[in-house]
């Protein structure tokens, strides 16, 4: 069974979930771990309320000093001692702020003037028996600003219709945030050290949307 946990780069690892399998809960990443402190906090540089996105800010000496030779970039990753990490998350108020991820700040598509988290409908996306993994981006769209899509990588065996799968996500999500194109594709593309490149697949899919 996977133990799903958060690190970067700048931190080592900051929140685990526990080693007790009947502990972990499936799309979290847990809680911090000793001597780490989380926030999530909103564009006002306040907390949000518990169970609302926002950007997850790390304290702690697991925490880097800064970028090597980048003074402008360290100082605008910091405030109040707090290293501002652009990954978007939310903890749940019923179960002692167990932290969930929500994607990337750049990642962010606004449709229709609505904010849509591609990790929320990638995990719905990936609920469906037929799919082995997803990645939800925004494609530039005249009326609304940006138009929710997808690229889906089908299990080995399996074929699905694109209609079916949006009608699947309608049933789970609001209309706003449910991907009005999905591409199929054979595998998703990723960097050397294994994180996918949702700007690869915007470039393609561009030119067809």
């Amino acid at each position: 069974m996977l133990l799903e946990r958060y690190g970067m780069t700048e931190t080592g690892i900051i929140a685990s979930n526990p080693y007790d399998p009947e502990l972990r809960k499936v799309k979290s990443v847990g809680y911090p771990l000793d001597g780490v402190a989380i926030r999530v906090v909103g564009k006002d540089g306040r907390d949000v309320t518990p169970g609302e996105v926002g950007e997850v800010w790390i304290k702690g000496n697991n925490v880097f000093k800064g970028y090597w030779k980048q003074p402008e970039k360290t100082a605008e990753s910091f405030e109040g001692g707090w290293f501002k990490s652009r990954d978007l998350g939310y903890q749940d108020p019923e179960d002692h702020l167990r932290l969930y991820l929500a994607g990337r700040d750049k990642e962010l598509i606004i449709t229709g003037g609505e904010n849509v988290y591609p990790k929320e409908v990638e995990n719905i996306l990936e609920d469906h028996a037929a799919v082995q993994n997803s990645a939800v981006f925004g494609l530039t769209h005249e009326d609304f600003g940006e138009q929710v899509t997808a690229a889906v990588v089908l299990k080995e065996g399996v074929s699905l219709d694109e209609l079916e799968l949006i009608d699947f996500c309608k049933t789970r999500l609001a209309g706003y945030k449910c991907p009005k194109k999905i591409f199929f594709c054979s595998a998703l593309p990723r960097n050397s050290m294994g994180k996918l490149q949702k700007h690869l697949l915007q470039q393609e899919y561009d030119s067809v949307n």
